[in-house]
């Protein structure tokens, strides 16, 4: 989302990047810890797309290092999602569009430096600019000011600040909103938002070399393509400290090898359990295997800057190949019941109340081979005669799925050559692909929710230029109603405007939607407490060694 794109329920977030690059394993999690003996960790991970800049990460692997080093003024609740205060003591505002906020006193970035207003207002400033070139920019779209120093236009920008931020006092600034937007403080926790210490301003390549935050645990060393070490920060001033010593995050090409490390004690856990490995994972693990739902959604995504995707009728060819795919099937017998057959494009986590519109795709989410067949037909047929699924096939399990979402369509057709996968090799790549807009046909595509509420699920995705539309759909009618359920104020009928633009969505398939994803993880004998949260991401600090 760019510019015109004013998110009025909160920003998007990181597109679903269960990936990874290089190999792992080189030695067990018994390593010893922070200065008060705390016991080290070790997880599989991979290596995130890009630099570890709050407001330039949009990725699941680099969001897991953001929410262990950073701290906000906002934080969702690891059990409900819940937007909470964290370094937030106040968020005033009498008209839903002038915010004042008071930011906690006594809190210090892990290099000594105090946590101040300025430190917000810098760091919002910096992810709003053009030049700076930040994936995030969009969430500073609502502030004042962000036409001028991020105009969509193409032009330079003609302001290096948000005009809608104040720095007022040590501990205080307001934001003026070019919109009412009542839900604003509940945006604020997404690291995006997060603080940033002089030292990234004054030597920003040292910065990025070893970033430094305010969250309970601070990063050790990182060698690009084997791991991460984090320490827990001793000196941490929050209520949620690290209940170990640090976590070694191990970068894996492969989650089986994880699985495979984790078994022979190599490994404390994986959060990722392949799709291999979830019919003996019960049996394996016990109950240090967990199986939650989460909100998070897969998809297939379409290249709408290939003409060939996007002229009249190939909306049938869209909703034909969705209806020759057999969901059921898959999910059972792949993914072991860990996936839910999708029915719309959200997930159901946000229940009824936040938008979840159950059976809302209809037969075109049905599997009938006959109707695919006759759809695909008389929308033209395959653009090319046949289709290339691409994905990432470092990890993931994708190569399963997506050759089993193949067959299912080439068994409708009745042609084995009508869809094949096209494998691309690291997710970093894959992605570059992506943005590059170098797809060619369908391409795997998933959302992870920042927090539930169904704009998460919508306006990022599938607006006009929105930052994670990476099929650049465009449609003036769901924009129209995203831009009328922005305005609202009032919850209820702000959701049902967002219920009538996923409609939009589901009449156009804009995108097909396969399944709702359950968190997966296990982990060694050694830990404890382990859990998932919402967004299906190991809550660490919380977790127990030995």
């Amino acid at each position: 989302m760019r510019g015109a794109t004013h998110a009025k329920w909160a920003a998007c977030a990181a597109a679903v990047a269960l990936a990874a690059a290089a190999c792992g394993g080189e030695d067990s999690g018994s390593d010893s810890g922070s200065s008060d003996g705390g016991a080290v960790l070790s997880s599989s991970w991979g290596d995130p797309q890009n630099p570890l800049e709050p407001a330039n990460t949009n990725e699941v692997q680099g969001g897991k290092v953001l929410d262990m080093i950073f701290r906000s003024l906002k934080k969702y609740n690891p059990e409900t999602g819940k937007a909470e205060d964290m370094l937030a003591q106040k968020i005033d505002t009498s008209d839903s569009q002038n915010f004042t906020i008071t930011v906690k006193s006594g809190w210090t970035f892990s290099n000594g430096e105090k946590v101040t207003a300025k430190s917000f207002v810098d760091a919002w400033n910096y992810g709003a600019s053009l030049k700076n070139n930040q994936k995030n920019a969009y969430f500073f779209g609502y502030i004042d000011g962000y036409d001028k120093t991020h105009p969509e236009d193409g032009s330079k920008q003609s302001a290096d600040t948000l005009s809608g931020l104040k720095v007022t006092g040590e501990q205080t600034f307001t934001v003026k909103l070019n919109q009412k937007f009542s839900t604003f403080p509940d945006t604020l926790g997404y690291p995006a938002y997060a603080p940033l210490p002089q030292a990234f301003f004054n030597d920003h390549a040292s910065w990025l070399q070893k970033p430094v935050g305010n969250g309970p645990y601070t990063i050790d060393s990182y060698t690009k393509g084997s791991q991460m070490a984090l320490k827990k920060w001793d000196a941490y001033p929050g209520p949620d400290k690290a209940q170990n010593g640090g976590v070694t995050l191990k970068v894996y090409t492969d989650n089986n090898t994880a699985y495979t490390d984790l078994l022979a004690g190599n490994l404390d856990l994986v959060d990722d359990v392949p799709a291999a490995q979830l019919k003996n994972a019960k049996n394996d693990l016990g109950d240090r295997y967990i199986n939650t739902p989460a909100g998070i959604i897969q998809t297939l995504a379409f290249p709408f800057y290939d003409k060939r995707w996007n002229t009249a009728g190939m909306e049938k060819v869209r909703t034909g190949l969705s209806r020759a795919i057999n969901r059921d099937q898959i999910t059972e017998t792949i993914f072991q019941k860990t996936r839910t057959p999708a029915t719309d494009w959200t997930s159901p986590v946000l229940g009824k109340e936040g938008g979840f519109q159950d059976g809302l795709c209809g037969d075109a989410c049905d599997y009938d081979p006959a109707a695919a067949k006759k759809l695909i037909e008389d929308g033209g047929g395959l653009p090319g005669g046949q289709i290339k699924i691409t994905y990432n096939a470092d990890t993931g399990s994708h190569k399963q799925w997506v050759d089993a979402v193949c067959n299912s369509i080439n068994n409708a057709l009745d042609n084995d050559k009508a869809c094949v996968g096209n494998p691309v090799g690291t997710f970093a790549d894959f992605r570059s692909q992506i943005t590059a807009k170098k797809m060619s046909g369908p391409f795997r595509a998933g959302w992870q929710m920042d927090y539930p509420l169904i704009q998460n699920f919508l306006q990022p995705l599938y607006y006009t230029n929105a930052s994670s539309n990476d099929g650049k759909w465009s449609n003036k009618d769901f924009d129209k109603l995203v831009n009328e359920a922005n305005a609202e104020t009032d919850t209820t009928k702000a959701v049902e405007k967002f219920q009538e633009a996923e409609k939009v969505v589901r009449d156009n398939m804009a995108a097909i939607p396969l399944w709702y994803q359950n968190g997966s993880a296990g982990y060694s004998e050694r830990l404890s407490n382990v859990k998932l949260n919402p967004f299906s991401v190991p809550v660490y600090n919380e977790i127990k060694v030995g």
